[in-house]
C-alpha cells in the first residue's frame, strides 16, 4: 500500500509544474484529486477533468473533523492525538483517490499547521508514511484559491463581491468581481481556535461570550475597513453581495433553511439567508449546552462544539460590513486547488489567467512596496536566467520550477534596502519571508527567501538559521546551487548602467587541464573595459567556483577570438 501511495505523491509533486496534460495517456479525461488539510476538518474531492471547456466534475467528497487545530494549551503544537487522527483520515483519502485512479493529488495545509511549531515535522511525516506530499501555503494564498473556488461556482458578473470562509483556525475575506481579487487577508479568528481560547463554561457565560465578541471585532475591524473603501471608491451602485463558504456558514444556512422551510433543501448552493435571523440564532445558541446544540439538524457532533463561535465571527463580519444578508457558496478552498491545477496546465487562460502571471505580478508588488530598483533587478534576474539555462544539464539538472524561484530572488534580492543598506540581504530574506507571495506555497516562499539572503557574503551553512528552515534537502541544495548564479548576476551590472549586454559560457570540464568556465562577456559599448564589473566579478565568483570545483575565467568578447559557438561545452 505504501508504494502505491508514493506513486500518487510522485504524480501530487509533479502537479506543481506546468505541462501539457490536458488528457491523460489513455485519451481519457484526467481525474484529479484536491485535499484540504484544515484546522477543524479535513476534506477532499475527487473531480473529472474537461479540458475542452473548460470545467471539472465532482464525482466524490470526503470529510474527516480530526481538529487539528486543538493545539497543546502550553506549547502550541499539534498533539499526539490529532495528528494522528489526521494521519489515518489521510491515509483513507489516499486509498479512495487510488480507487479512482487519480493522476493528480493536490494538497495543502493551512491554519492550524502553518502556525504549530511543529507543523513541517507533522507533513515531513505524512509524506515519509503515506508516500503524500502536502503544501503548506500562506493565508493570504489560502484566501487567493477561495476565491478561485468560489468563481468556478458563481458569476460575480464584474460587481464587487465580499467571500467570507470562516475556518477552525483562520477567517479570509476576499473581495473582487471575478477577475482580479482586490482585496485578500486571512484573520487569525476561526471557530475552533476561539472556542479553546474564549468559551470554558457550559453554556458560556455572558462574559465569555462578550469577550469573545470584543475580541473578534477588535480583530476585524481594521480589515473590513480597507475593504469598505475599496467599494466605496468602486462607485458601484447597489447593495454589496456578501458569499459565505465552508462548514460553519453551511450549517447556519441549514439551520434557517429547516427553520424557514421546514426541511434543508438538496443542494444549498446560492442559499440565502439574513443578519436579523442570524443574530436570532446567535442568541439561542448561547442559551444552549453543547449537548443540546448538537442535537440541532445537520449540527452533529463537532460541529456543534465550535458553531456558536463561528456564528459570532459570521455576524460581527456582515455588522461591520454593512450588509443584510448572505450568500452560501458550496465551493471553497479544495476546489480552488482544483481550478489553480487546471490554470497551471494552462487549461484555463482567458478567465483567470495563466497561473505565472499571478506569480509574476505578486513578486513586482512586493518589488514596488520596497521600493526596488526595477530596472536593475530585471537585469540580475536576465543574466541570473542566462546562467540558470547555459548551465543546465552541465553544473546543474534543475527545472522549471527551480527557475521561476531564482527569476523571483532575482527580482527581489535587494529589498532589503528599503531598511538598510547594512546586512541588507538579512533584511530581504525576512521582508521576503513575510510578504505573502502569492501563488506560491510555503517551501517555495523560504527557497526564495533564502536565495535573496545569499547573494552576497556568506555561503550558506547549517548553522545559520534560515537555512535550517528549508524543510527538506532537496531546497537546501536547490539554494547551494543556484544562490552562486544570483552572486554572479549581481556582479554584472556593478555601477547599474547595462554595461554587459550579454554573457555566454564555455566549459571545460574533461581533460588534462583543471575544470574551468569561461565567462564570455559582451560590453555595451567596444571601448568600455568594464573593470569594475570584472573586479566585482572576481570577488563575487568564488562561492561559484566553490560549489561547481571549477575554475571561472571571465573574458571580455571584444578582446578574445570568439570561437563560432559560443556556447560550445567541451564535457
Amino acid at each position: 500500500m505504501v508504494s502505491s501511495l508514493a506513486n500518487l505523491a510522485e504524480r501530487s509533486a509533479a502537479a506543481s509544474e506546468p505541462k501539457p496534460a490536458p488528457l491523460s495517456e489513455s485519451g481519457v479525461a484526467p481525474v484529479i484529486a484536491a485535499i484540504d488539510v484544515g484546522s477543524n476538518s479535513l476534506h477532499m474531492v475527487v473531480v473529472r477533468i474537461n479540458p475542452n471547456i473548460p470545467s471539472f466534475t465532482i464525482i466524490s467528497r470526503e470529510k474527516a473533523t480530526v481538529r487539528l487545530g486543538e493545539y497543546c494549551n502550553q506549547t502550541g503544537a499539534l498533539t499526539p492525538a490529532a495528528m494522528e487522527r489526521a494521519r489515518t483520515a489521510l491515509e483513507r483519502f489516499c486509498r479512495i483517490a487510488e480507487s479512482f485512479q487519480v493522476q493528480d493529488i493536490v494538497a495543502v495545509a493551512t491554519s492550524a499547521v502553518r502556525e504549530a511549531p511543529n507543523g513541517p515535522e507533522f507533513l515531513k511525516r505524512i509524506e515519509q508514511e503515506l508516500g503524500l506530499r502536502i503544501e503548506l501555503i500562506s493565508g493570504q494564498e489560502e484566501a487567493r484559491r477561495i476565491y478561485l473556488g468560489v468563481l468556478s461556482a458563481m458569476e460575480f458578473h464584474n460587481r464587487l463581491h465580499a467571500v467570507v470562509d470562516i475556518g477552525g483556525g483562520s477567517t479570509e475575506l476576499i473581495l473582487g468581481n471575478g477577475q482580479e481579487p482586490e482585496f485578500l487577508r486571512s484573520i487569525k479568528v476561526g471557530a475552533v481556535r476561539l472556542t479553546q481560547a474564549f468559551l470554558h463554561h457550559d453554556p458560556p457565560t455572558s462574559a465569555e461570550l462578550q469577550a469573545l465578541r470584543q475580541h473578534v471585532r477588535g480583530m476585524l475591524e481594521a480589515p473590513i475597513e480597507q475593504m469598505r473603501r475599496i467599494v466605496e471608491a468602486s462607485q458601484q451602485p447597489g447593495s454589496l453581495t456578501l458569499v459565505g463558504t465552508s462548514g460553519t456558514i453551511e450549517c447556519l444556512a441549514q439551520l434557517d433553511a429547516r427553520r424557514r422551510l421546514g426541511a434543508a433543501p438538496t443542494r444549498l448552493q446560492g442559499y440565502e439567508f439574513s443578519l436579523e435571523a442570524l443574530r436570532a440564532y446567535v442568541k439561542e445558541l448561547r442559551s444552549l449546552t453543547v449537548a443540546e446544540r448538537q442535537k440541532l439538524p445537520g449540527f452533529g457532533e463537532r460541529r456543534g462544539e465550535i458553531i456558536l463561535a463561528g456564528a459570532v465571527i459570521l455576524e460581527e463580519v456582515m455588522t461591520l460590513l454593512g450588509v443584510e444578508r448572505i450568500q452560501f457558496c458550496e465551493r471553497a478552498l479544495r476546489e480552488g486547488l482544483i481550478v489553480d491545477w487546471m490554470i497551471g496546465q494552462g487549461l484555463i487562460e482567458d478567465r483567470l489567467r495563466y497561473h505565472s502571471s499571478v506569480r509574476r505580478r505578486s513578486i513586482l508588488k512586493l518589488a514596488e512596496k520596497y521600493q526596488v530598483e526595477l530596472p536593475y533587478a530585471e537585469r540580475v534576474a536576465e543574466f541570473a536566467l542566462s546562467l540558470f539555462d547555459q548551465t543546465r544539464g552541465i553544473l546543474h539538472s534543475w527545472g522549471s520550477r527551480e527557475r521561476a524561484l531564482l527569476w523571483a530572488a532575482a527580482m527581489l534580492h535587494n529589498c532589503g534596502h528599503f531598511i538598510s543598506h547594512a546586512a541588507h540581504h538579512k533584511h530581504s530574506y525576512y521582508l521576503i519571508r513575510h510578504g505573502e507571495l502569492l501563488g506560491f506555497n510555503e517551501e517555495e516562499i523560504e527557497v526564495i527567501a533564502n536565495l535573496a539572503r545569499y547573494h552576497r557574503k556568506s555561503p550558506p551553512k547549517k548553522k545559520h538559521e534560515n537555512f535550517q528552515r528549508l524543510s527538506n534537502e532537496r531546497d537546501r541544495q536547490v539554494v547551494l546551487e543556484l544562490s552562486p548564479l544570483l552572486r554572479i548576476a549581481c556582479a554584472l551590472d556593478r555601477r547599474r548602467l547595462q554595461a554587459i549586454q550579454a554573457l555566454h559560457c564555455r566549459f571545460q570540464l574533461l581533460g588534462e587541464g583543471p575544470r574551468c568556465m569561461e565567462l564570455i562577456l559582451d560590453p555595451k559599448h567596444p571601448n568600455d573595459d568594464c573593470a569594475l564589473e570584472l573586479w566585482s566579478l572576481n570577488e563575487k565568483k568564488k562561492v561559484f567556483e566553490q560549489q561547481f570545483k571549477l575554475q571561472v575565467i571571465p573574458k571580455l568578447s571584444t578582446q578574445i577570438q570568439r570561437s563560432a559557438d559560443p556556447f560550445e561545452a567541451a564535457v
